[in-house]
């Protein structure tokens, strides 16, 4: 399921590509879901194409999948074996993304899934729980410290929060009121109203401020009025602003853990310990593509929409 021509969600249609094989290094995943994430919409709009250049169409997006191995190129050193339940992350380019069929990537960028944990919510964890390991790893926090994630109730903002608590770090984070119980539920140590001028209200509640921020909410330089002097944030996306006060702009590209094996297997663990929260909005054929992006650009989606074959 991709685009020939970029533009909005009926821009969306299913496409046939010739069959791909692993080669050395590479395992092949029979699909049976993957994960509808903010930045499939900037493949299918376009908007990627700003910063990144691209080949000839068609554009696959898709950036997290889970399904059945069904087949390991020459070379590939791994335990994983022909039929195992596996998730992956993928960085899209082209006709290669995780909203088909079939795909194939690095044996490191696979693990098994959680035990217990059927495709669809497995497929929710690889980009978003790989982004925010790396976000909580550039920070490099101490164990005590401070730590505000913005966007809390979102995929990476909740798991955030939850690997923090697992790093011994102190959380506070952002929320509506309806949101809030879940916020708390991840284990926030603090919830604060969200909105733009969230900064003022982390800063009311941790007046020397917070060590870091990580900025799920995109907010970028409106944040840094949180951050003690000398303290970091986590930019998701291009870091817009001026930076003050010594403080360090971290940027997160997922990419720089797309073969960080051990890291992926180690959120499956956390899952199975129950201090990870796998979270589906819904489940939708992958032939309605066009449905679920248009559900997550009305927003207020909370987990993630999940295409299923």
């Amino acid at each position: 399921m991709g685009v020939t021509d970029f533009g909005g969600p009926e821009a969306l249609r299913i496409l046939e590509l010739p069959d791909r094989h692993a080669g050395p290094g590479e395992v092949r995943i029979r699909a049976s879901a993957a994960t509808v994430n903010p930045a499939d919409t900037h493949v299918r709009d376009g908007s990627q194409a700003r910063w990144q250049r691209l080949s000839d169409p068609p554009y696959v997006p898709g950036m997290d999948v889970a399904g059945v191995i069904d087949e390991i190129g020459e070379g590939v050193e791994t335990d994983l074996a022909i039929g195992d339940h596996v998730m992956a992350v993928v960085i899209p380019k082209a006709s290669h993304g995780g909203y088909a069929e079939q795909i194939v990537v690095p044996a490191e960028s696979v693990a098994r899934v959680p035990a217990g944990v059927d495709d669809a919510a497995a497929s929710t964890l690889p980009m978003n729980g790989l982004t925010a390991r790396l976000a909580l790893d550039l920070l490099g926090l101490a164990p005590g410290s401070t730590l505000a994630v913005t966007g809390a109730a979102g995929c990476f903002g909740g798991y955030a929060v939850q690997l923090a608590k697992v790093d011994g770090l102190r959380v506070v984070a952002d929320a509506s009121e309806a949101d809030e119980e879940l916020v708390r539920g991840f284990g926030a140590d603090i919830v604060v109203r969200r909105g733009s001028d969230v900064a003022e209200r982390i800063r009311a509640a941790v007046p020397g401020g917070v060590d870091a921020v990580a900025d799920g909410s995109v907010q970028h330089a409106a944040l840094l009025g949180a951050i003690r002097d000398g303290g970091a944030l986590t930019a998701l996306r291009p870091f817009e602003g001026d930076t003050e006060r010594a403080i360090t702009i971290h940027q997160v590209w997922v990419n720089s853990y797309l073969r960080e094996q051990a890291r992926l297997d180690g959120l499956r663990e956390l899952v199975e310990r129950d201090a990870l929260t796998l979270r589906v909005a819904r489940t939708i054929p992958v032939r309605r593509a066009a449905e679920a992006h248009r559900i997550l650009e009305r927003g207020g989606t909370r987990g993630r929409l999940v295409l299923t074959w």
